[in-house]
């Protein structure tokens, strides 16, 4: 007699024959499910972790213990202070207005809520902190992931550090890995071009493992736990270009900074108290890259690791505008140097960007983000202020709008082949028939034209002291600058809450 179909049992399931458990797991391995069924089957070995994600998860473990270069040390105090006076200043700022009012509404108890008297959860202190950090145009930024670490990495930082007690160098160490780690995924998924090509927030994925990392090793996690993290920052991972047509700032705030620095705090408080997950988020079945970028280079979130830094290579900004204004702006302050000549003299400015810059800055609603109107006021003015940038009356100003008319911004190729190098070329054609001309290859602030200790400390005393007094601005300044003698980060809350 034909023996008819086997029966197969997987636990927790009615018998299936052979050509029906066939047909099933079929539809489960083209669906990428199909380890859960071997599992069930009794195959428990667990899948291997690939390489980049052992090697990362093990860097990242290690880092609250890894001596840091000395210069690595002095640019994180730098990138500190500089997001620090980004969050005290941005208080004043709309966004950071209604930060503030979610902090009155969801009071806790155990973390500081920075430029204020509230204490909440670490995790909605985050979330405050990064809109606080990212309020206007005035923190860091990270040209190869474009990205902008400090908003996110900073406020986590902060409230992973408060919330579980860590001194002032293992805060300064969960500083560093937090630049190195989330910059590292979005360069391995194409930097840039990641948000041109799916519309996708570049700010707010990299912000939230930035924001992951940092919260990460204050936590004290262990290899296997920063794998987890990874993992719950993946799902976290958010954010479209659209915030672009914010022009409140608010929705932007919290996309890059006020998002990023919960989601990474979520994280790190959740595989702290146990939570299990996928140990390699990076590799296997309907993992984050596939999902996320598929032509993405997965070996490059371990690249260089303890070799590149990358809070070295995240500019500081000069001027409190978005940064592709940065380069026009050094450009006419070469100039005046150079040259004693006022707004009247001049007949014509040409300024030339990046295509992509001139889209993110052409025009624009807000001063800060506005080339037109900046020029027009570095003409004026011969500076460009706080204040300035976010007097939005004087947008209306007739003496403003005189020399705006003169403003042309053009698209050029040469700088489109540089990107993501923030350069630029400005001329200035005089009444008198003058031409003035500048390339503004290396901007203040970045790698290649750094701003020293005394003007980073000279930004950051002009952006804290109207907020918190000239005298607890010196304080806080010289506490951040010797972070390493803190023995614990709590001892910052008198120093970074108004009194």
């Amino acid at each position: 007699m034909k023996e008819g179909p086997r029966e197969t049992r997987i636990p927790g399931r009615p018998a299936m024959n052979r050509r029906e458990l066939l047909w099933w797991s079929g539809g489960l391995a083209a669906a990428g499910v199909l380890w859960p069924l071997a599992r069930a089957a009794g195959q428990t070995d667990a899948p291997a972790i690939g390489a980049p994600m052992a090697r990362l998860s093990a860097y990242m473990s290690e880092a609250r213990n890894r001596a840091l270069p000395a210069e690595v040390i002095e640019g994180a105090k730098h990138h500190t202070l500089d997001t620090f006076a980004a969050m005290i200043s941005g208080s004043e700022l709309p966004p950071g207005r209604a930060a503030l009012r979610f902090a009155d509404e969801y009071k806790g108890d155990g973390a500081t809520v920075v430029a204020s008297k509230a204490l909440c959860g670490p995790i909605e202190a985050a979330l405050i902190n990064g809109v606080l950090a990212h309020s206007d145009e005035t923190d860091d930024s990270h040209g190869p992931s474009r990205a902008h670490p400090g908003a996110a990495v900073v406020p986590a930082a902060l409230a992973a550090g408060e919330h579980y007690d860590i001194n002032g160098t293992h805060f300064l160490r969960a500083v560093v890995l937090g630049y190195d780690v989330g910059t590292r995924v979005l360069m391995a998924m194409g930097g840039p071009a990641y948000q041109a090509d799916t519309h996708r927030s570049t700010h707010a994925a990299a912000g939230t493992f930035c924001a992951a990392a940092a919260a990460g090793c204050a936590a004290g996690l262990d290899a296997r736990h920063m794998r987890l993290l990874l993992d719950y920052a993946s799902q976290q991972s958010a954010g479209f270009g659209v915030w672009s047509r914010d022009v409140e700032h608010i929705e932007k705030a919290f996309v890059f900074g006020g998002m990023t620095a919960r989601s990474g705090v979520t994280a790190a408080l959740l595989v702290k108290m146990g939570w299990t997950g996928v140990e390699d988020v990076f590799s296997g079945p309907d993992n984050f890259f596939q999902a996320y970028r598929p032509n993405a280079n997965p070996a490059g979130i371990a690249e260089a690791l303890g070799e590149r830094y990358e809070v070295l290579r995240t500019n500081i900004k000069k001027w409190s505008v978005g940064s592709p204004i940065q380069a026009p702006l050094d450009g006419l302050e070469i100039m005046f140097k150079k040259r004693n000549f006022g707004a009247d003299d001049v007949r014509k400015v040409v300024v030339r960007l990046a295509t992509d810059e001139v889209v993110t800055v052409n025009n624009r609603e807000m001063p800060d983000i506005c080339l037109q109107h900046m020029v027009a006021v570095m003409l004026l003015d011969k500076t460009v202020t706080f204040a300035a940038t976010h007097n939005k009356e004087r947008m209306k100003d007739p003496a403003i709008l005189r020399q705006r008319a003169k403003v042309e911004l053009l698209s050029d190729p040469q700088i489109d082949a540089r990107r993501p190098l923030r350069e630029c070329f400005i001329d200035v054609t005089l009444n008198d028939g003058t031409q003035l001309h500048e390339y503004v290859k290396d901007v203040r602030g970045t790698t290649q034209n750094p701003m020293p200790r005394a003007e980073v400390t000279t930004k950051a005393r002009d952006l804290i002291a109207p907020v918190l007094g000239a005298a607890q601005a010196d304080r806080l300044i010289a506490a951040l600058l010797a972070i390493e003698n803190v023995r614990s980060v709590r001892e910052l809350r008198p120093l970074l809450q108004r009194g």
